[in-house]
C-alpha cells in the first residue's frame, strides 16, 4: 500500500494532534513530518502492520477519547507506535515481534520536540509508545489503557475480519518455518489468555467476551496443528539406506 493510498482524514488528523500537542512549526512541516510516518506505515513487507493498522488503532482512540487524559497525545503515540518496523529481523517473534518499539519511541520523541511540541509532552508520547512493548498498562493510567486497548482491538473483530488478520500476520512473517511461527504464535496466545483481563478501558470491556472467543478458536487450531507436525515428524525422518528428499536431484523441497 502506497502513501496515495492512504485516507485522506489521516493528514488533517496529524496536524491537528500535533497542534493539540502543543507544535509551533508551521503547518507544512507538519504535514512534511506526517507524509514521512506515512511512508514508514506503507513499506514492503507490512501486511498487517500497515496503513489500515494505523487508521484501525487512531479509529478506536476516536471511540475511546472520552476516557483520556490527554487524547492529543495518545493519538500521536498511536501514529508512532509500529513507525519503526521490521518483520524479518532476528528478534523473535514470541518475543517482540516486529515493531521496534523503542526505537519509534525515540523517533516519536525527537520529531515531536523538533515540531515544537513541548518536551514534556514529548516524553510522555515516547513513554506511551514504549509501554505498548508489554501491552501491560497501569489501570490508573487512563491514557495508556486506551492505546492498549486500541492496539489490541483486532482481536475482538468479528470472525472473518480475525481470519484475514491471521493471514496478514503469517503473511508478514512469511520468512519463519510453519512449526517456529505456531510455536511463537501459541505462546503468545497462552500468555494473552492468562491475563486476568485483555482490555483495561471501562468502554474497552466490551470487547473482551469476542476477543476470548476468538483466542480460544485460534489457540485450538493451532495446538491442533502442532500436534500433527510432531506426529508427522519421525515419518519424514530417513530410515537407513532411505534417500532423504533434500538429497535428491529435485533439491530442498518448499514447505
Amino acid at each position: 500500500m502506497g502513501v496515495h493510498d492512504a485516507p485522506q482524514w489521516l493528514i488533517p488528523a496529524w496536524i491537528r494532534a500535533c497542534i493539540g500537542a502543543g507544535a509551533t512549526a508551521e503547518h507544512e512541516e507538519i504535514e512534511q513530518v506526517g507524509e514521512r510516518l506515512l511512508e514508514r506505515w506503507s513499506e514492503p513487507g507490512r501486511h498487517f502492520h500497515n496503513l489500515r493498522h494505523l487508521s484501525d488503532v487512531l479509529a478506536r482512540v476516536d471511540e475511546l477519547a472520552e476516557e483520556t487524559h490527554e487524547p492529543d497525545l495518545v493519538r500521536l503515540a498511536a501514529w508512532y507506535h509500529g513507525a519503526v518496523f521490521d518483520a524479518a529481523e532476528g528478534a523473535s517473534y514470541a518475543r517482540r515481534g516486529g515493531e521496534d518499539s523503542g526505537a519509534s519511541a525515540t523517533l516519536a520523541r525527537e520529531e515531536l520536540v523538533a515540531l515544537g511540541v513541548p518536551e514534556a509532552s514529548a516524553d510522555r508520547v515516547h513513554q506511551l509508545v514504549t509501554v505498548l512493548r508489554r501491552h501491560s498498562s497501569d489501570p490508573e493510567d487512563f491514557d495508556c489503557a486506551v492505546l492498549c486497548d486500541a492496539d489490541l482491538a483486532m482481536l475482538a473483530a468479528e470472525p472473518q475480519r480475525y481470519k484475514a488478520y491471521l493471514a496478514d500476520i503469517r503473511a508478514e512473517y512469511a520468512h519463519l518455518p510453519v512449526e517456529e511461527f505456531v510455536r511463537a504464535r501459541i505462546k503468545i496466545l497462552q500468555r494473552l489468555q492468562a491475563r486476568p483481563t485483555l482490555f483495561a478501558s471501562p468502554l474497552g470491556a466490551a470487547w473482551e467476551e469476542p476477543a476470548r472467543q476468538n483466542l480460544g478458536a485460534e489457540l485450538h487450531r493451532l495446538e491442533k496443528e502442532l500436534r500433527k507436525i510432531e506426529e508427522a515428524r519421525p515419518a519424514l525422518e530417513p530410515h537407513d539406506g532411505d534417500v532423504h528428499p533434500a538429497e535428491t536431484s529435485a533439491g530442498p523441497q518448499a514447505t
